[in-house]
C-alpha cells in the first residue's frame, strides 16, 4: 500500500488559501461530474482523491511549518461544507481523515506536544481513518468489544470495525480496544499501520447511498499497536482527555459540515428547478407558485440555522488556549453531537422539501437530487444517532433514570 505517492504536496507559499482558493468552481464541477458515476458503479472516489492530494486538501488542518494549509477548524468545516455540495461521498470519506488531523489541531491549540507526531505523519502522506464503530456498541467511543493485549512493545489488537470509510486507501487507522488487565483505564486509542499483520478488510460495501465513501468492515486479529503509536488510555465511559474529546468535536462537527453541504446543493437544486419549470395551465414559471415558494424558503430557513450553529461552536474550539475561549464544561459533548443531530435531521427535511418544490422528474434514478436523497438518509446513523442524543440532554437536564 502506498503512501499517496509521497508525501502530499506542500502548501504555496506565500499565501494562506481559503477554501475558495483550494476548492475553486472548476474542479468543484470536477468531482459533481464524477459522483453519479462512482455511485452508480459503488466505486471509491480514486480520481477525486488524486485530485484533492494535488491541492494539498489533506493537508487544510496541517499548520504551515509543517507543510500544511495552516487552516482554522472553522475553515476546515466550510471547506467540507463546499466539497459536499459537489460531492456528498467524496467529501463523508475524505472528512474521517481531516477528524484525525483536527484532534492534532485541537491537541495543539491546547499546546499538547502529541498533536506534532499526527502532523508530521499527514505532511508525509498518510491517509488516515476513522475504526471506532462496532455492531452492537452503542457506548461508541466510550467503550470497546475490541481487545488490546499486552505485547513486548505495545499491544495486539483483535476485533472487527464497521463503516471504515477510504477503506480502499488509509493507511493510518484510528481504533480504540478494551485491555481489561487495566482497571483504572482500560481503553487504548493508537494508529494502526495498514502494512501491519493481521488486517483484513472485506469488499462488503454495497449500501442505499454514500456509496463512493467505501465505508467497509476491517477485521483485526491480533494486530500489533506500537507503544510509540499509541495516544491515549481512558477510562471507559465519557471523559475530558484531550483527544477523545478532540475526536468527538472533530468528528461531530465536520460530519454536520457535510450534511449542511448537502442542504446547500438541495437549496440550489430546488431554487433552479423552480425557475425553469412552468406551468401548463396558466403559463407561470414555478418560481411563482406560492406553494414552490414555500417550500424551497423553508428549505432554506433549516439550512441557515444550522450554519450559524457551526459556525458559533467551531470558532468556540478555535478559540482554545486563548482567553476568549468558553467554558463550556461537560456541555460540549452535548453541544457537539447537538449540532450533528440538528444539523444531519435538517439536511434530510431539506433535500425532502427540495424534492418536493421541483416535480416528479426528480424521482428518476440518476437524477441528482434522487442521488441526494440517498446520500442524505446515512446522516441517522452516524454518531451521535438520535436516541443517544436524547438521552444524554435528557440526562443533564432531568438526571438520570432511576436517580
Amino acid at each position: 500500500m502506498t503512501r499517496t505517492d509521497g508525501p502530499v504536496p506542500r502548501a504555496p507559499e506565500p499565501e494562506t488559501p481559503g477554501p475558495e482558493t483550494l476548492l475553486p468552481e472548476d474542479l468543484l464541477a470536477t468531482f459533481r461530474g464524477r459522483a453519479a458515476g462512482y455511485d452508480r458503479d459503488n466505486r471509491f472516489f480514486d480520481e477525486d482523491l488524486a485530485d484533492l492530494v494535488r491541492v494539498g486538501y489533506p493537508l487544510m488542518l496541517v499548520p504551515r511549518e509543517h507543510g500544511g494549509h495552516g487552516f482554522t477548524l472553522q475553515q476546515a468545516v466550510a471547506a467540507q461544507r463546499r466539497l459536499a455540495a459537489a460531492a456528498p461521498a467524496t467529501a463523508l470519506g475524505i472528512n474521517m481523515h481531516h477528524v484525525l488531523v483536527g484532534v492534532a489541531h485541537t491537541l495543539r491549540l491546547r499546546g499538547d506536544a502529541r498533536a506534532e507526531r499526527i502532523f508530521e505523519q499527514a505532511a508525509a502522506g498518510e491517509i488516515f481513518a476513522f475504526g471506532i464503530s462496532e455492531a452492537g456498541n452503542d457506548a461508541v467511543l466510550f467503550d470497546a468489544a475490541t481487545t488490546a493485549v499486552g505485547a513486548e512493545d505495545g499491544y495486539r489488537v483483535t476485533g472487527t470495525k464497521i463503516f471504515t470509510s477510504l477503506s480502499p486507501v488509509w493507511t493510518r487507522l484510528l481504533v480504540h480496544a478494551r485491555d481489561d488487565a487495566d482497571l483504572e483505564a482500560p481503553l487504548v486509542f493508537g494508529l494502526l499501520d495498514r502494512t501491519a499483520e493481521g488486517i483484513e478488510i472485506l469488499d462488503d460495501w454495497d449500501t442505499m447511498g454514500m456509496r463512493a465513501s467505501q465505508s467497509r468492515t476491517t477485521v483485526l486479529r491480533s494486530v500489533p499497536l506500537p507503544a510509540g503509536q499509541v495516544l491515549t488510555r481512558t477510562p471507559a465511559g465519557p471523559n475530558p482527555d484531550p483527544v477523545v474529546w478532540g475526536i468527538f468535536g472533530c468528528f461531530e462537527l465536520l460530519l454536520a459540515a457535510v450534511y449542511t453541504g448537502i442542504a446547500d446543493r438541495a437549496v440550489e437544486l430546488a431554487v433552479q428547478a423552480a425557475g425553469s419549470r412552468r406551468s401548463r395551465a396558466t403559463g407561470a414559471p414555478s418560481a411563482e407558485d406560492p406553494h414552490v415558494r414555500r417550500l424551497v424558503a423553508e428549505a432554506a430557513l433549516l439550512r441557515d440555522g444550522v450554519e450559524l450553529q457551526l459556525l458559533r461552536l467551531t470558532a468556540d474550539v478555535d478559540s482554545l488556549g486563548t482567553a476568549a475561549a468558553p467554558d463550556h464544561g461537560p456541555r460540549w459533548f452535548l453541544l457537539f453531537s447537538g449540532v450533528k443531530h440538528r444539523a444531519t435531521e435538517a439536511a434530510r427535511e431539506v433535500v425532502d422539501l427540495a424534492l418536493r418544490a421541483s416535480g416528479g422528474a426528480q424521482y428518476s434514478r440518476g437524477q441528482e437530487l434522487e442521488r441526494l436523497y440517498r446520500d442524505v438518509l446515512a446522516g441517522m446513523y452516524h454518531p451521535s444517532d438520535d436516541e443517544s442524543v436524547h438521552a444524554a440532554l435528557a440526562t443533564s437536564l432531568l438526571g438520570p433514570l432511576g436517580g
